[in-house]
């Protein structure tokens, strides 16, 4: 593997491991009503794509512009398993060790969130109760269910990494 591609992939996924962590403890911190904030969500989407870009841009100009589809993709994909494997062991540590309770207060928050929505939709009592129930019968931060969710962030950043990557690759030239 290329060195350059090795290095800006490692140093970005610990900055965005690292940037997930803060972010995670700033909100723990502060108020973990912001668990469930889109606001939140919007923020973080913004910053990760803000620095994948970043990162693929710095690659490819240290390429000489020589940047394939296999090359932008792989630079994209270690990084973003590296984030993704900081970020989810953190929030492991936390959920299941620091402060166990802290998922049944976003479990019930969840709950009156889903049913206030639900009910804004006009949904039926009955399907309101059905998916209460479901949320009710699910510990979304066991180490179970963050060792799925782990793969299917890997899925995401998959499908994002692969049109950055087309994005990103050098345009090719036809040789005769």
């Amino acid at each position: 593997m290329n060195e350059v591609i090795k290095k800006n992939a490692i140093n970005y996924g610990l900055i965005i491991g690292s940037f997930s962590i803060l972010l995670t403890t700033i909100i723990y911190s502060l108020n973990v009503e912001l668990f469930l904030s889109g606001w939140i969500s919007f923020f973080k989407i913004t910053v990760y794509l803000t620095l994948f870009i970043l990162l693929l841009s710095k690659t490819k100009k240290e390429l000489k512009g020589i940047f394939t589809f296999k090359d932008a993709f792989t630079t994209y994909f270690i990084a973003s398993v590296i984030g993704i494997l900081l970020a989810t062991l953190f929030e492991i540590i936390l959920f299941n060790l620091i402060d166990p309770s802290l998922k049944e207060t976003l479990k019930e928050m969840s709950i009156k969130f889903t049913a206030e929505l639900l009910e804004k939709f006009g949904t039926p009592t009955s399907e309101i109760n059905k998916a209460i129930s479901e949320i009710e019968k699910t510990d979304q931060f066991s180490l179970m269910k963050q060792v799925q969710g782990l793969f299917m962030y890997f899925l995401i950043a998959a499908i994002f990494g692969f049109i950055l990557a087309a994005i990103f690759k050098s345009k090719t030239t036809e040789h005769n």
